[in-house]
């Protein structure tokens, strides 16, 4: 990946170079001439572009700002009943992430997301303890970040 960053900036250069465009919009018009140009050539690279991992990371991003907007609202909504009906549990959820940076970025996200919270890992790093703070199903819950989170993880991971 860093060497398909490396040449699009070597690109966008050259462009401006060729164009003697020394510019901000010069090189973003090089930028993008050499994007088009790596992505004509992407069969001579042995991984993925990096564009498309570029793009895992903003909807991850924009996935996490729309889960923490929608469980804000159910906290809220909790919060400000006249009685507190709510059903707080501990529940286990066994993930598919591997390495470390996966599984931190993973509990960091749950944790921000009002509402629920790793309360901890196992030691082989395959079950996170989570606690809700208004639990109803414990497939719903486990689906939920597994079909969320961690497939958006995966996806920003994946070669």
């Amino acid at each position: 990946m860093s060497l398909q960053v490396l040449l699009n900036f070597f690109l966008a250069l050259v462009w401006m170079f060729m164009t003697v465009s020394f510019t901000p919009s010069g090189f973003v018009i090089g930028f993008l001439i050499g994007l088009g140009i790596i992505v004509l050539m992407r069969r001579f690279f042995s991984k993925r572009l990096y564009i498309l991992r570029v793009w895992a990371l903003i909807s991850l991003f924009l996935l996490f700002l729309r889960e923490l907007f929608m469980s804000s609202i159910q906290v809220l909504s909790i919060v400000i009943r006249p009685n507190m009906n709510i059903k707080p549990a501990i529940f286990e959820m066994e993930t598919e992430l591997s390495d470390d940076w996966q599984i931190t970025l993973l509990s960091a996200l749950i944790t921000l997301t009002p509402g629920t919270l790793v309360i901890g890992i196992s030691e082989d790093q395959k079950r996170l303890y989570i606690h809700a703070l208004d639990f109803e199903d414990i497939d719903s819950a486990v689906s939920s970040i597994k079909n969320t989170f961690e497939r958006a993880i995966l996806e920003v991971s994946r070669s």
